[in-house]
């Protein structure tokens, strides 16, 4: 049996890897990703760091070649990129984000050598699974997509969100995944597996905690998705049927404080409607004592920048422009190395530009919201540079460009976290779905479903106060990983000095 398991061990830890996109929404089946980690995990034990490398390797090639296939989708149905590039590109992509689960485990077994314990289990391997997912969510600009952490919004382990943010509640998962593997190798079980409920029944109780305070009375608000198909949404000739697609169905609300529209909801830079549908609709939101929030590209016509971004209307006019775009979607890093390269395969790349950091707050129904766009809500840290001071907050997207995959669902799952992280409420209207209502604990209380024209209509409340995760952010997690391994490497030399070979 022994020799079955080593001949076919690859397949064991690509499987596993696949195995844990299953934590995620839309499956939500959120013990699995520990399972699969505990398979991972077992086979570095007995690893060079060579073997763990290609252990590593084989595992994020099957963790993101599932998780992100809607890739192909976005470039291939939306991007109308041919069938082969399209491939090429998303291949690409599952094997340089396959690197850093590879990464992880090389760079463990090297900077740990010799036969593996408890602490290597429970301390070394968790730390470094971490470790390689914050890197992934800066590096290069930065792609924290599926981090485990993101799979506990359901999960006992939630409570910790707020308190340690996403990358601490995977620093969670990941250590229950080594005690796991301890009680089934009779490593220290009892202790494990004490250990092991501790922090479970933790989890539980932080639940109970109530980081943010009420921030006044409960608004009224309404999340307007227009269901615009992609491939009619530019057209010149649809503009005033789209904007009287959203605005019909905002007129037609009563007693709403806040409405919301999806990212780039308005097809025309801004511009263009400035000094005709905007004061119409400043005119009407007026009367009707409402805010609205819509995404609209900007263009500076003095630099020629443009930006993907959000203006409010309530009487007044205001921006925020996205400040994290999506590499080779919305701009293309090394333009002019990979440019021309690029071109051949028939890939359309267009820039837009960087907003800058420190942009005042948009006001919705006179509370500071924090807002974000689209592919920015994956980013905690960057969201949490606005709170304590934002309310509550607000994500447009435009998530037509997934299709039916697992995207749209990846990416709400991402948006609960951050209202978990923040403590606060958050309003997510997109084009095609799935908008959603979401209260300051990450739970959805109104959700639409993908492809329907609908308003979505609920309430909130504006929060004040901030959690552990707004104060600190990541740092204290990042610096506790580190000296995980540390104190790792300090217990396996001592082991090593008093039991020579």
């Amino acid at each position: 049996m022994t020799a079955i398991v080593d001949r076919f061990g690859w397949l064991t830890v690509l499987l596993a890897g696949a195995l844990a996109v299953t934590a995620f929404a839309p499956f939500g089946w959120y013990p699995l990703v520990l399972l699969s980690l505990v398979v991972l995990f077992n086979r570095w034990l007995g690893d060079t760091p060579r073997r763990a490398f290609r252990h590593g390797y084989l595992f994020g090639l099957g963790f993101f070649g599932a998780g992100i296939s809607w890739v192909y989708i976005s470039i291939h149905h939306y991007g109308h990129v041919p069938v082969v590039p399209a491939l090429l590109v998303t291949a690409g992509l599952v094997a340089f984000l396959s690197l850093y689960p590879a990464g992880a485990g090389y760079c463990t077994r090297r900077l740990l050598p010799g036969k593996p314990g408890w602490a290597f289990m429970v301390l070394a391997l968790p730390a470094g699974w971490i470790l390689s997912e914050w890197v992934r969510g800066w590096l290069f600009s930065g792609f924290p997509w599926l981090t485990i952490g993101s799979s506990q919004v359901d999960s006992p382990l939630a409570g910790f969100a707020p308190v340690a943010g996403v990358f601490g509640t995977g620093l969670v998962v990941a250590v229950s995944a080594g005690l796991l593997l301890a009680i089934l190798r009779d490593c220290k079980r009892v202790f494990s597996f004490g250990l092991l409920i501790a922090l479970w029944a933790g989890g539980l109780l932080l639940e109970r905690v109530e980081w943010t305070q009420p921030r006044g009375a409960a608004l009224e608000v309404a999340l307007v998705q227009g269901n615009i198909a992609q491939e009619d949404k530019w057209a010149p000739a649809n503009l005033a049927a789209i904007l009287e697609r959203y605005s019909s169905a905002t007129f037609a609300l009563q007693d709403v404080d806040i409405v919301v529209w999806p990212e780039t909801a308005i097809p025309a830079f801004y511009h263009q409607v400035e000094d005709t549908f905007i004061p119409y609709l400043e005119t009407e939101l007026r009367a009707a004592n409402m805010t609205v929030l819509t995404g609209i590209p900007v263009l500076d016509r003095d630099s020629w920048d443009y930006y993907n971004s959000v203006i409010s209307i309530n009487g007044t006019r205001s921006f925020y422009h996205k400040q994290h775009l999506v590499p080779y979607g919305e701009y293309l890093p090394l333009r002019g190395v990979i440019g021309h390269t690029l071109d051949a395969l028939a890939v359309p790349n267009a820039d837009f530009t960087s907003g800058k950091a420190g942009q005042p707050l948009l006001l919705a129904a006179g509370y500071p919201v924090a807002t974000s766009i689209c592919y920015e809500v994956i980013f905690g840290e960057q969201l949490i540079r606005d709170l304590p001071e934002a309310a509550m907050l607000v994500n447009v997207s435009n998530d037509a460009w997934f299709g039916r995959s697992l995207a749209p669902h990846q990416h709400l799952e991402m948006a609960r976290m951050r209202a978990r992280e923040t403590g606060r409420p958050m309003l997510r209207a997109t084009n095609t779905g799935i908008s959603a209502i979401i209260d300051y604990r990450g739970n959805i209380t109104a959700r639409s479903a993908q492809d329907e024209e609908i308003v979505l209509t609920g309430s909130v409340i504006p929060r004040q106060g901030a959690t552990p995760y707004v104060r600190v952010g990541n740092v204290p997690v990042i610096v506790l990983c580190v000296v995980l391994l540390l104190i790792t490497r300090v217990v396996t030399r001592k082991r090593s000095s008093m039991n020579p070979t």
